[in-house]
């Protein structure tokens, strides 16, 4: 008789620890447990998996997801990332502005290695700029093997209303290069706004070595468990994408840590609109739940310097944590922003270690249980406590009152490690929730995270009726959606936006819908 298969793992990989948690189809917490990160993310995803599969019936167990900082720590790091050459198609419209040319010296130095603009691209509308100079394109290629370029993006000016060009620069690029040639098409990954989709293709491209290496180990720390399960890695939105997706779209994987957070913080407290203050080792991140998923950022978010346009939740973070550096004493105590991060289980002074950090704060001033021994910082000084807590209380109200968008008072939720650095009450917050398995809220929400599919497209409201032109995005945003892994029986349209093209002929629409459903 077969084994029902209805439980599923979440990991996830913050930057002093790695969560995990064991889920059964109601979504329970079985089991839960929290491992030090390591130098190698990888070792600790393993030691994360040894820790909450123990004494498990791992027969049960269907899919494993994961959310992890590998991505966005390379391009802040400036390690792992590929050499890449851009393609724009946008010819004779752009060329008063080169590819990268407001990126930060130090990273252009090592993404950057090779650039043509060529003719091509789209008005809004789906006429032609001009023909797609296909010889150009060619001879791009030849360009990209003589500098050794690891990857290539492609935009186009329009390119997610009008995607020929950009396909047909691929075929090309896959014709001269070879079909194994890892190449982005700038549609596949950002909105409109040709700058910033550009930089994030470029980012996309430069970082799929970095994903293949995630995409493999975890398949491979799964592979030696013997789980044979379905394998997804989270993505900014707080959704799913399978890992053979995540190894084409890296850069949709970026902002995955903090978004998890509030999706677990959103499902293990059951409330559905409210205030997320996410606290770990080394840093905080505030953000907004709107209807169960996290609020989206309005506006061209930088990464690592780099200004881009793909969706990513709108936080506020800061260098405030569990492992935060204290100096001084008194009044003139100095707090962070640099950590220990995941030494803090071995640096901090109520284990033994010899780093004042904000969880000897936090336990010297009764913030604090279950963490380190409280004789071993009964000597900090009173004064530097109570100096320290004020400094955190002060930086949180502030990050708590920036992110709201309404003056009314809203429901907080504290997860993460280092939540017992939150007060019990905060100005413009009516009450403070603490869910069961908040430490690891992180890890759950990649657990209980759901497939989605996303449409962001400029239609002809003179061409076609305006619900004509509605429901064939929401089809397509749910047909992604599906693709995506999520049940054709249980896709709903989770939002749709309209952003009417005033100022242009043709009654131009911009049209951005979100279909969201359960794993099928």
């Amino acid at each position: 008789m077969n084994k029902a298969r209805d439980l599923r793992v979440g990991v996830d990989v913050g930057g002093t620890n790695t969560d995990a948690v064991l889920v059964d189809s109601a979504g329970a917490v079985l089991t839960s447990v929290k491992v030090a990160t390591t130098p190698d993310p990888i070792d600790g995803i393993r030691a994360a998996l040894d820790a909450v599969l123990k004494g498990a019936d791992t027969a049960r167990i269907s899919k494993a997801m994961l959310g992890t900082t590998h991505p966005a720590n390379a391009i802040i790091q400036r390690t792992g990332l590929d050499s890449v050459g851009i393609l724009r198609l946008a010819a004779p419209s752009s060329l008063g502005v080169r590819p990268g040319a407001a990126w930060p010296e130090d990273i252009h130095t090592v993404v950057l290695r090779s650039a043509a603009i060529i003719e091509g691209g789209h008005e809004y509308n789906g006429q032609p700029i001009a023909p797609l100079d296909e010889e150009a394109a060619r001879r791009f290629a030849g360009d990209v093997q003589a500098n050794g370029c690891g990857a290539v993006a492609v935009s186009a000016a329009f390119s997610p209303a009008v995607t020929d060009h950009e396909l047909r620069a691929g075929e090309i690029l896959a014709e001269e290069l070879g079909f194994d040639f890892p190449v982005s098409l700038s549609h596949q990954v950002g909105s409109l706004n040709l700058l910033e989709r550009e930089n994030a293709t470029i980012l996309n491209a430069a970082l799929l070595s970095v994903a293949k290496s995630v995409t493999d180990g975890f398949q491979a720390a799964l592979a030696e468990r013997n789980l044979q399960v379905d394998a997804y890695i989270t993505q900014n939105d707080g959704t799913l994408m399978t890992v053979e997706e995540a190894a084409r779209f890296p850069v949709l994987t970026l902002g995955s840590g903090p978004t998890n957070s509030m999706r677990g913080a959103c499902a293990l407290a059951q409330v559905s609109d409210a205030l997320v203050v996410d606290v770990g080792g080394t840093s905080t991140d505030v953000g907004i739940l709107v209807e169960g998923f996290p609020r989206e950022s309005s506006a061209a978010v930088e990464v690592g310097g780099v200004r881009t346009n793909f969706r990513m939740p709108d936080l506020i973070s800061m260098g405030l944590g569990g492992g935060t550096i204290v100096r001084g004493t008194g009044r003139d105590v100095a707090v962070g922003p640099d950590s220990v991060g995941y030494a803090v289980v071995t640096e901090a002074l109520c284990v033994g270690g010899g780093t004042l950090t904000l969880s000897d704060i936090s336990l010297a001033g009764g913030r604090l249980d279950g963490f380190g021994d409280s004789s071993l910082v009964a000597e900090v000084d009173s004064a530097t406590v109570t100096a320290a807590l004020e400094w955190v209380d002060s930086q949180l109200t502030v990050m708590v009152d920036r992110i709201k968008s309404a003056r009314a008072d809203m429901p907080l939720l504290a997860v993460g490690g280092g939540a017992h650095l939150i007060p019990d009450d905060f100005p413009g917050v009516s009450e403070i929730h603490r869910p069961e398995n908040y430490q690891v809220a992180n890890a759950y929400g990649a657990a209980i995270a759901e497939a989605s599919g996303a449409v962001d497209k400029v239609y002809s409201y003179d061409a076609s009726s305006r619900e004509e032109c509605l429901d064939e995005a929401r089809e397509l945003a749910s047909n992604v959606a599906i693709r995506s892994g999520a049940d054709p029986e249980q896709v709903r349209i989770t939002n749709v936006t309209e952003i009417p093209m005033t100022y242009v002929p043709g009654g131009g629409c911009r049209v951005m819908v979100k279909a969201a459903g359960p794993l099928a």
